[in-house]
């Protein structure tokens, strides 16, 4: 099973990315998913997440700009990113909760480099 992560790059200050994610592999059940972000010499740091039910969350330095979503059919996460900042620049990690059969695993995507220009 794997997640990969597409849609990063460089865009100007004020301007707008979607991110995607997908579950690839077999799997039994997808729970939770979620954009993570780690900026250079930082720690990597939630930016959103979404329940199985569609319940959303999101650090408070995006809210109003990002929004999450999911495609559970294709098992497929977004991330749209509105009126981009400067210090939105980072690599950006896709993250699902996934069951297998009778266990439960935590699955990572490879990061996709987003860069805002001011």
């Amino acid at each position: 099973v794997q997640l990969q992560a597409s849609g990063g790059g460089l865009v100007q200050a004020g301007g707008s990315l979607r991110l995607s994610c997908a579950v690839s592999g077999s799997i039994s059940s997808n729970k939770n998913m979620a954009w993570y972000r780690q900026a250079p010499g930082k720690q990597r740091d939630l930016v959103a997440a979404i329940t199985s039910g569609g319940s959303t969350n999101y650090v408070d330095s995006v809210k109003g700009r990002f929004t999450i979503s999911r495609d559970s059919a294709k098992n497929t996460v977004y991330l749209q990113m509105n009126s981009l900042k400067a210090e939105d620049t980072a690599v950006y990690y896709c993250y699902a909760r996934i069951r297998v059969l009778f266990r439960e695993y935590d699955v990572w995507g490879q990061g996709t480099l987003v860069t805002v220009s001011s």
